[in-house]
């Protein structure tokens, strides 16, 4: 077993494990990837205050998210294709999850379904749903997620049409892959990760073939989903999907002030700060830049979150000095999962819980509830010096 150290000891092993084509899928942004890059460049940008002489005994890396009880404010975000950088890999990022105490997020474009991971798992996980046009299958897909007893939905809101991610357009990415020169020569060396792949049912996205009107196999499912994302989405059709969902609501894909007091209005119990870590508008702010703005604009009227760039326990501790709530992670955990499957997501969130339990104690803090902006130094152009 090696010796895992911090988050990129896993992404190390991740390359050479699993395809390029789906290493390069989660380790890519949209165009130039300037967003891609400053998710994680600005929390660099952020010093932690060291304080000395103060009581550490009796921490605790506990807080809540949505009510829900965590061991570390953090929760897995959703990762579509998920199971094809690992077999089954939404089922055993679920149970990883699950026994650490943190909530894990399903995608709708994963490829084990609703249902695989409920009858693999023993407490409730939260359901990612897209703004999709098809209200049967959306009402459907909510109701399958209440028949899974998922406790929350988080809804997404910044994926009305696609960034081209330049990676994927080359690799010809696809859910089984397709059978082009480079990817046979490379799937072949990937022996291991064949090997699981022959070995499982579920290679499709389950929650959409069989489930979608027209959808019954992978030809098909192509075309239903190129005429799926709703162009015309507004905050009357989120209102929409609200009424679809009676439990806990989070909207996923705030960057801007005005869209935070839009879910705020809308009846959402939480937000996300998120840019879809950086696929979707090349050239916005990194969610930590952003976050300030957001919570002077909605203060504690809704519960604030954010994803995109965490790659450390100090990074997540960064954003929670910064006013959220709770943190999401994505590509970290998938490092874990391509390299070591089930084990690799436990390592990857034991790294992170020790990264944030020692700085927070070195910043003086004892417990989450304690992390204020005190233990940060900002630079004073942080936010941006801009004209308009």
């Amino acid at each position: 077993m090696p010796v895992i150290t911090n988050v990129n000891d896993l992404k190390r092993i991740y390359k050479r494990r699993v395809p390029k084509m789906f290493y390069d899928y989660a380790e890519s942004g949209s165009y130039t990837e300037q967003t891609f890059r400053e998710n994680t460049s600005d929390f660099d940008l952020l010093r932690l205050r060291q304080r000395v002489a103060v009581d550490m005994t009796g921490r605790s890396t506990a807080s809540q998210m949505i009510g829900q009880d965590v061991s570390l404010p953090v929760a897995l975000a959703p990762v579509g294709l998920t199971g094809m950088q690992s077999a089954d890999g939404e089922i055993k990022a679920a149970r990883a999850a699950e026994k650490f105490g943190v909530p894990y997020t399903l995608s709708t474009m994963s490829i084990c379904s609703i249902e695989d991971v409920a009858e693999n798992t023993q407490k409730p996980f939260w359901m990612q749903v897209y703004t999709l046009k098809d209200d049967d299958f959306m009402r459907r897909l909510f109701d399958r997620a209440k028949a899974a007893k998922c406790s929350a939905a988080v809804i997404t809101v910044d994926l009305q049409m696609l960034g081209q991610r330049h990676k994927d357009v080359k690799n010809g990415l696809s859910a089984p892959p397709k059978p082009t020169l480079a990817n046979m020569v490379n799937l072949a060396t990937k022996v291991p990760w064949g090997l699981q792949m022959l070995g499982t049912k579920r290679r499709f996205f389950g929650n959409i073939v069989g489930h979608a009107k027209g959808v019954s196999d992978p030809s098909s499912l192509s075309t239903w989903t190129s005429s799926q994302f709703d162009q015309a989405l507004n905050w009357d059709r989120i209102r929409e999907f609200r009424e679809m969902w009676d439990g806990p609501l989070i909207i996923k894909g705030i960057i801007d002030p005005r869209d935070a007091l839009e879910a705020l209005n809308v009846g959402a119990d939480a937000i996300i700060v998120s840019n879809h870590g950086g696929r979707q508008l090349d050239g916005a702010l990194s969610s930590i830049r952003a976050l300030p703005a957001i919570m002077d604009a909605v203060g504690d009227k809704i519960e604030v979150h954010l994803d995109s760039g965490i790659r450390s326990g100090q990074d997540m501790l960064k954003a929670i000095a910064m006013g959220a709530k709770g943190t999401y992670i994505g590509r970290a955990y998938i490092y874990g999962l391509g390299a070591m499957g089930e084990a690799g997501v436990t390592q990857c969130l034991e790294v992170m819980q020790k990264e944030f339990d020692i700085s927070m104690a070195l910043s003086g803090r004892t417990s989450v509830a304690n992390v204020d902006r005190d233990i940060l130094m900002i630079p004073k152009d942080f936010e941006g010096n801009w004209a308009a």
